[in-house]
């Protein structure tokens, strides 16, 4: 299998077909001068591995987030998760389609409508060894799951396992990277090698803790976004889904998401409540700001676009405003966080349970809706990776899952988009706003 240039974005003569808020339809625009085509794809991904049914993993797997070069706006930063991966047929275990797979950022050189990979940068701990995605042990960000190779073998859990899946590029060249499992963040130098590693057990580097609570984030719906503000001060994550906190049950029909800044020179971090729309959503993907004070949200279903049977129905892009939002921070560091009349705030579940609790969420307001803006059709079920360029133009970057997915059989079978049947690729949509945010 390649990658191939999927049909519906083009007319008969050859031109592509874009709405009114892609900006550039022309293969030949110039990222510095302002202008982008309507999308760019990395294509001819190289071999990561072969399923024992003959499935071919990808080494895509690029878009579970997005920065760009602030001095070459042609080059973009994108980053992979823990792996290729499936359900096991045994309770609780996880196929990964290569264990020693490295999470990574890649760099990209958009050139017309192709992304080309100019350099990999593997993730590695303090000592210079490769990190791995595997999952951590009990009591360090376990997630509960049992990690099988192809071959059924049991993995050992990773201390420094990372299911990576936001990043900042900072000023300075390093990277911040939050993940799914700890939650962490970790500050890497620019050659991936890890400065410090923070979260809410104190098992990481440097003696520094994100708040305790933060450890019953839902498996696998860990900090998913990550960003930094413009003065380079504040780290800001965003869960990607209500905390289990105290437990599943509790919190079903929750849309309750957290918001963490932390204070990069001190430490000091406040929470914050974000409402997601509605409790079916697979929650928010990224996270990127505008000011100090009001960021852009992702928020998605895990449809795919363009599907005829299931189709993908909220694929949306918000802005909203931590101004005026109530800290809900717990000064005590407990656990289970503040507690409002004996609840936590998930529990709490929606707008009228937070104000009976004196609770004030972000404001947010709707940007961008992918599944309306972007035309024909945007096609991928991941929309996870958003970056800001100037003021009023979007870089959304899809997570392609290594071109595989579970097939439902203790194994893997390729990713193939519903609207064009072909295997899904990281691409980068540019779309222009119809009003600037800043």
């Amino acid at each position: 299998m390649r990658a191939t240039s999927y049909p519906f974005f083009r007319a008969l003569s050859g031109m592509l077909v874009c709405s009114a808020l892609v900006s550039g339809c022309n293969d030949d625009d110039e990222s510095s001068s302002g202008t982008y085509p309507a999308y760019a794809e990395a294509s001819n991904p190289t071999v990561l591995a072969t399923a024992p049914n003959g499935t071919v993993l990808y080494n895509g797997g690029f878009g579970s987030s997005i920065a760009q070069d602030p001095n070459d706006p042609t080059v973009f930063y994108l980053l992979t998760d823990r792996g290729p991966n499936a359900a096991g047929t045994a309770p609780n275990t996880i196929i990964f389609g290569k264990a020693d797979f490295t999470p990574q950022i890649g760099k990209f050189r958009r050139q017309g409508q192709q992304l080309v990979l100019e350099q990999t940068i593997s993730l590695k701990n303090a000592s210079g060894h490769l990190l791995t995605g595997l999952p951590n042990p009990i009591g360090q960000g376990n997630t509960g799951e049992i990690a099988l190779d192809l071959n059924g073998q049991v993995l050992a859990p990773d201390a420094e396992g990372i299911d990576s899946e936001g990043l900042v590029l900072a000023a300075d060249g390093t990277f911040w990277v939050s993940d799914e499992y700890g939650p962490h963040i970790t500050h890497f130098d620019g050659t991936g090698r890890t400065l410090e590693r923070i979260n809410p057990f104190g098992s990481g580097t440097g003696g520094r803790r994100l708040p305790a609570v933060l450890a019953r984030r839902r498996p696998n719906r860990g900090m998913e976004g990550l960003t930094i503000t413009p003065d380079g001060k504040t780290l800001v994550g965003l869960l990607q889904s209500p905390l289990y906190n105290p437990t599943a049950a509790a919190v079903a029909g929750s849309t309750v998401i957290r918001i963490l800044t932390f204070d990069i020179a001190t430490g000091a971090t406040k929470q914050y409540v974000y409402l997601m729309e509605n409790a079916s959503l697979t929650g928010c993907s990224e996270i990127v700001a505008i000011t100090n004070t009001t960021f852009l949200a992702l928020e998605r279903d895990g449809l795919y676009g363009g599907n005829t049977t299931a189709p993908a129905t909220f694929k949306r892009v918000y802005q909203f405003d931590l101004a005026g939002a109530t800290d809900i921070s717990d000064a005590a560091n407990a656990a289970a966080g503040k507690l409002y009349n004996g609840l936590t705030v998930e529990q709490l579940k929606d707008r009228t349970g937070l104000s009976a609790a004196g609770i004030v969420p972000v404001t947010k307001t709707l940007v961008l809706d992918l599944l309306t803006d972007i035309s024909p059709v945007y096609p991928h079920d991941k929309a996870e990776g958003l970056v800001l360029i100037g003021n009023n133009q979007l870089a959304i970057a899809n997570d392609d899952d290594f071109g595989v997915l579970d097939n439902g059989l203790n194994g893997f079978a390729p990713k193939l988009l519903p609207a064009t049947n072909q295997v899904d690729r990281n691409r980068i949509y540019f779309v222009q706003l119809k009003t600037p945010v800043k």
